[in-house]
């Protein structure tokens, strides 16, 4: 049995799987496919923004490693620190793909393979058991059997951190998640899935995204209404919401027109933003309006380029000698925090 020191702090309970991309034209024609297959997945995504901040035997995420598995793929995971990855091995079966599909501003989306969905049973037994956070992307149908199961585990009360899966952002889907809201920490949809689910007009605007989360606040998240709403807005931010406080929102790191030129792919950008947010909790101690610095920080670094962000070690000179420090994309994740508590320090004065 493990000890409290080895309990993780983070688990994703989303998926991995190998993207594929395929262009089409106006007439929907496929085009020539530019970009090779790459990782992919909400769990992944999540665990890397929260691997920006803590070591790798602090996360985890299990991977269905099929025999398809391509051994590049599991050099790129293993360099981010093999301890996070909980891999199981299918000899019968293919790893999960699927396939994006692009034509001008619209993104297709489909799975090429069966999904193994994965449960808070899954960790029972591992070494990724009982985490004190897990992350979720699900319809609210699937969220409530997920609560189910954190709930047949004696004495394991874990931060929930929700994300509604896109496709059943629809206004059917809103009496289910009423019905599950009151076991979340924490629900964070994007701004057009939350006007989505509450048959609002899909126009993003600060304005309609406080109405949204006064909106969901008053469904009662959290046990007595203490969870929060943190409603994900692209280049406005992130709108931060609990009952009783003030609305609040952070900045994107990525803003205004010179940053707008640094954001290259969204892909996976509101998971990493939630595994950020995981991390912050942690080292902030559950202040979630700093934990979304680190949020936006983690999503930031997944815009800069296609796939996953590019992880360095670097040599600091200290008072006591050099030391070993970690850089994603050639940059300090702690400066860029710190960066962006001075331009909020900075606006909030000016406003």
């Amino acid at each position: 049995m493990s000890s409290p020191n080895d309990t993780r702090e983070f688990v994703s309970l989303g998926m991995f799987i190998i993207d594929e991309f395929t262009f089409v034209d106006g007439e929907g024609k496929p085009t020539v496919q530019t970009l090779p297959p790459q990782i992919g997945g909400g769990g992944t995504y999540a665990a890397i923004g929260a691997r920006i901040w803590l070591p790798p035997s602090k996360l985890g995420v299990i991977i269905d490693r099929g025999n398809d598995f391509p051994p590049h793929i599991q050099g790129v995971l293993d360099a981010y620190g093999s301890d996070m990855w909980l891999f199981r091995d299918h000899p019968d079966r293919l790893t999960a793909r699927a396939r994006n599909s692009y034509q001008g501003e619209s993104r297709g989306f489909e799975y090429l393979t069966p999904r193994l969905r994965i449960t808070p049973r899954d960790l029972v037994g591992t070494r990724l058991a009982r985490p004190r956070i897990i992350h979720f992307i699900c319809s609210p149908e699937r969220a409530s059997a997920i609560m189910s199961e954190v709930k047949e585990e004696r004495d394991w009360h874990p931060i929930t951190v929700y994300e509604p899966i896109p496709n059943r952002c629809v206004p059917e889907e809103l009496p289910a998640l009423k019905e599950v809201l009151s076991d979340i920490s924490i629900l964070s949809p994007n701004a057009e899935e939350a006007f989505s689910l509450l048959s609002m007009p899909l126009t993003t605007t600060k304005e309609a995204v406080e109405e949204a989360c006064r909106r969901y606040l008053d469904m009662g998240i959290g046990p007595n209404g203490t969870g929060h709403v943190i409603i994900r807005s692209g280049a406005l931010g992130a709108c931060v919401a609990q009952r009783g406080q003030p609305l609040t929102w952070i900045d994107a790191y990525w803003s205004g027109p010179e940053g707008a030129s640094r954001v290259v792919d969204v892909t996976g950008a509101g998971n990493s933003f939630l595994g950020g947010l995981a991390a912050g909790l942690v080292l902030s101690n559950g202040d979630v309006r700093e934990a979304t610095l680190y949020a936006t920080v983690s999503a930031s670094f997944i815009v800069e380029q296609e796939g996953l962000p590019r992880l360095t070690q670097v040599e600091e000179n200290a008072a006591d000698g050099a030391a070993r420090a970690e850089q994603w994309n050639g940059d300090s994740p702690l400066r860029r925090v710190e960066e962006l508590q001075r331009h909020l320090a900075t606006t909030k004065g000016t406003k």
